[in-house]
């Protein structure tokens, strides 16, 4: 087992807890020590949910391993039903529960409960947060949703699977998908889990086909329910101009509609944008992608195909998608890095040495402290990333603000270079006061020599002239200017980086 610091997911207990917050009338009682209770920490500070999570715990104590902690769990079972009275109940252990083995499944059955009980095996010490949600989506549909005669469904019809609380802006996916489908004229049976109750997923098999927005949620269902109910189902990711073409034409061929007035319609100004942006500033830009495989993958092409970026390195934590990403590397000329350590995933940034990542929060605190700009596109993510505006990323308004997440932080990254340019300019440089202030000149401080944030065992150091002189660098290429000085200096034994020694390996390396 390997100790860190931070994790992409969580244990699967946690999938488990995003598919019961999203859903009404389902309540998940959960078998969790004191310590393991931090559901309402998740979903009303990051997502900021107006209602706690429909979570109990047993929250036994240290004192209660000596007596029977499987009473305590059916007193804990018993006690939510009678005080919540939901349609259906999902019943689990943590990862630390899971250790004493009380088999919540059947102690919750020996109660007799008249609702459907699903217990839900998530091993926590072999899978993690995005498999739990799969599963036990998967287990609800299956229990909730069973085989019957196909009844007669209209053609232009569908149920939409996959978005879930706490997902990566699912909830503004999900208005973007329903306005296309609307367009098309096709009808949204179901939206589950979001915002479905257990009667909703009994429903399922009234829908023509199945769209799934989400694969590393909703695929083991939807795979379940075309063999089971003969639904096809849809898997194109909506995300970016051409995603989302492909989508709705793949949606349109499903339900026998005709797709030419939604995409002849206004669309998106990604493309009009990225022709009007100076093609010598965008154009082959190096980009790092690494989040979950869907809006991986989905960057990595809006990247390359869309803005006219160059993909240097593409990466996924999803092992259970695998595969995809590594197809979807192939494309473009790159090796995928599949991987849930961050340190790993960092020291990959730095050898590639992009020029802006496209990550998760993870990668945003690593792109600065290299010195890059960085915009989250995947889950894990901060509050700030749970915005109150609508900010899909599906859909074509779901391009428009992946162009402007993509290109910002190069923009704003462009004005930084600019004034470090500038800092010595006789009327902009950092000892001038603002000219409204009467340009009265301010007191400099006393710079010392910085030491470069080197990893190798031999030091080196730069001169105050040097560290100046590589911040007049472009910001896009100061990473690798640094980088290569620095090994020029290493292999000549230099102990001093100089304004020369800067200008020394620049003429070594340009040969």
């Amino acid at each position: 087992m390997q100790l860190t610091l931070w994790t992409y997911e969580g244990p699967p207990h946690i999938g488990a807890m995003r598919v019961a917050t999203a859903m009404r009338g389902l309540h998940y009682v959960l078998h969790a020590p004191q310590g393991d209770t931090y559901a309402d920490l998740l979903f009303t500070m990051i997502e900021r949910h107006g209602a706690r999570p429909p979570v109990t715990y047993t929250t036994f104590q240290a004192r209660d391993l000596g007596s029977d902690t499987a009473e305590i769990f059916k007193q804990a079972v018993a006690a939510a039903y009678g005080r919540f009275r939901p349609q259906a109940m999902i019943v689990g252990a943590s990862c630390t529960a899971e250790l004493l083995q009380d088999d919540p499944g059947g102690l919750s059955k020996a109660l007799g409960l008249p609702i459907p009980v699903i217990p839900l095996e998530l091993p926590a010490y072999q899978k993690k947060e995005n498999w739990g949600a799969s599963e036990t989506f998967y287990r609800l549909v299956r229990t909730l949703a069973p085989a019957a005669p196909a009844p007669e469904r209209p053609k232009a019809s569908c149920n939409i699977l996959g978005p879930t609380s706490l997902g990566f802006r699912h909830r503004d996916d999900l208005r973007e998908v329903r306005g296309l489908l609307a367009e098309l004229g096709i009808a949204v049976n179901v939206v589950a889990p979001l915002g479905a109750t257990p009667a909703d997923l009994g429903r399922l098999g009234q829908a023509a086909f199945n769209v799934v927005l989400y694969p590393e949620v909703a695929r083991n269902a939807a795979q379940w329910l075309e063999k089971t109910h003969g639904q096809p189902f849809v898997e194109t990711a909506p995300i970016g101009v051409k995603g989302t073409t492909a989508f709705v034409e793949a949606v349109a061929a499903l339900a026998g509609i005709d797709p030419a007035p939604v995409l002849d319609g206004e669309g998106s100004r990604l493309t009009w944008y990225a022709r009007s942006v100076d093609s010598t500033y965008l154009t082959g830009k190096r980009v790092f992608v690494f989040g979950d495989a869907t809006h991986a993958i989905a960057a990595a092409r809006v990247a390359a195909r869309e803005i006219g970026f160059s993909v240097v390195g593409l990466g996924t934590y999803s092992r259970e998608f695998a595969r995809e990403v590594r197809a979807e590397a192939a494309e473009h000329g790159i090796e995928a890095l599949v991987t849930d350590d961050y340190l790993a995933v960092e020291a990959a940034i730095a050898a590639a040495q992009p020029e802006l990542v496209l990550g998760t929060q993870m990668e945003r605190h690593v792109a600065k402290r290299l010195g890059i700009p960085c915009a989250v596109i995947s889950a894990p993510m901060h509050v700030q990333d749970v915005p109150a505006r609508h900010a899909p990323q599906m859909g074509f308004e779901g391009a428009n603000v992946l162009f402007d997440t993509f290109v910002h932080p190069l923009m704003m990254g462009l004005e930084e270079h600019l004034l470090a340019m500038f800092r010595d300019d006789p009327e902009f440089h950092d000892g001038v006061a603002p000219s409204h202030l009467g340009g009265a000149p301010r007191e400099e401080a006393e710079t010392a020599v910085v030491a470069a944030p080197v990893t190798a065992a031999t030091p080196v150091v730069w001169s105050i002239e040097a560290e100046r002189e590589l911040k007049k660098v472009p910001f896009f290429v100061r990473g690798k200017a640094r980088h290569n000085t620095e090994r020029y200096a290493r292999e000549r034994a230099l102990p001093l980086i100089t304004v020369e020694t800067l200008y020394d390996a620049k003429a070594h390396f340009s040969r």
